[in-house]
């Protein structure tokens, strides 16, 4: 990957960008996302994955416990998909979650079955990455009836 990308920390002053990403992945992300997408990064942990300073994706984490955390939101700016920053975010975060003291990382996703072609990929990338799913609810707490929850978790080594 060339030297010019870089994961840090989100600030304040990133959080437009992280909203506008979402505002571009229409097939993930509904009119009420940017909101809480907004909501979260003041709250919570943020990363971002930059290019040549421009943020092309980012990834939020609420600490549930001393040892475990959740990913709340992730994405990447849809041009900048499927060219592996979503993996060197996704490698860098966790680790720095496990250096916190981290042991287990949590995750909501679409699960599949709903039929949808780009949460195959989703659930497939995170697959990929060692999370395993281990329930679906629906209706889950706080989403729409008909959108049934997969529950994923990864232990960290």
């Amino acid at each position: 990957m060339p030297s010019s990308i870089a994961v840090r920390r989100a600030t304040v002053d990133d959080v437009d960008d992280c909203v506008r990403i979402v505002d571009g992945l229409t097939d993930f992300f509904s009119d009420e996302e940017p909101p809480a997408v907004r909501r979260d990064l003041g709250r919570h942990d943020g990363w971002v994955i930059t290019d040549a300073d421009a943020v092309v994706g980012f990834l939020v984490v609420e600490r549930r416990s001393s040892t475990v955390a959740e990913i709340r939101w992730a994405a990447v700016a849809s041009q900048r998909r499927s060219t592996g920053l979503g993996s060197r975010l996704l490698t860098e975060v966790l680790g720095a979650l496990h250096g916190l003291g981290v042991g287990y990382v949590t995750l909501k996703t679409l699960d599949g079955s709903v039929p949808s072609a780009a949460y195959a990929a989703t659930r497939a990338f995170w697959e990929r990455h060692g999370f395993v799913q281990i329930d679906a609810i629906d209706p889950y707490p706080g989403w729409r009836p008909g959108n049934p929850a997969a529950l994923y978790v990864r232990a960290l080594p």
